[in-house]
């Protein structure tokens, strides 16, 4: 049984990579887990552990998912937290209201609830976790830098593909590899 999760594969350009070194620093006394560049992607669906049983449905949903849909561009500028301001767990960096995404995402999760693989309670949102709050010290600090962050980023993706990924947990953090990739049509 492997723990799997499908997603966008992203790569992080010059631009980002200072943005995102630019906010870590503005929360440095903050307790934050923040995602290692190598390991950033934009999560369409976490399956958590997946019995091999089960893994013709799932290749079979994702193929049908990818054979719908044509190649687009994405563009990240919007950053955001789950969780509340003042309890926040997760910060994201997300789209700004692609149709594109959204019907790739809402596509591939019906055919997965249909294969045996249930929708989540919460509405599907396509983001890009940038970091997974443990604590935070001044919360006054965290919002205020949250709101100048709000849209500093701006991150442009060619989606030509999405991946099936196997999550390994390790004391260090998580490794992810790549077990299928699912072509979108051109």
């Amino acid at each position: 049984m492997e723990r799997l999760f499908v997603a966008v594969k992203l790569d992080s350009d010059k631009d980002f990579i200072a943005t995102y070194q630019a906010l870590r620093n503005s929360l440095v006394l903050e307790r934050i887990k923040w995602v290692e560049l190598q390991n950033m992607h934009l999560t369409l669906k976490f399956l958590g552990k997946t019995p091999d049983e089960q893994k013709p449905q799932l290749h079979a949903a994702l193929l049908a998912a990818a054979s719908r849909h044509t190649e687009f561009e994405l563009q990240l500028n919007k950053t955001g937290i789950f969780g509340s301001s003042y309890h926040p767990r997760v910060i994201w960096l997300g789209d700004d209201d692609s149709q594109e995404i959204r019907l790739l995402g809402e596509d591939m999760l019906n055919g997965l609830d249909a294969a045996g693989f249930p929708r989540d309670r919460q509405n599907f949102v396509p983001h890009l976790t940038l970091g997974r709050v443990k604590q935070i010290n001044n919360k006054k600090h965290f919002q205020k830098v949250m709101n100048q962050f709000r849209f500093a980023f701006s991150l442009y993706v060619n989606v030509k593909e999405f991946v099936l990924y196997q999550s390994i947990l390790k004391p260090g953090g998580p490794v992810y590899i790549a077990l299928k990739r699912y072509r979108l049509r051109t």
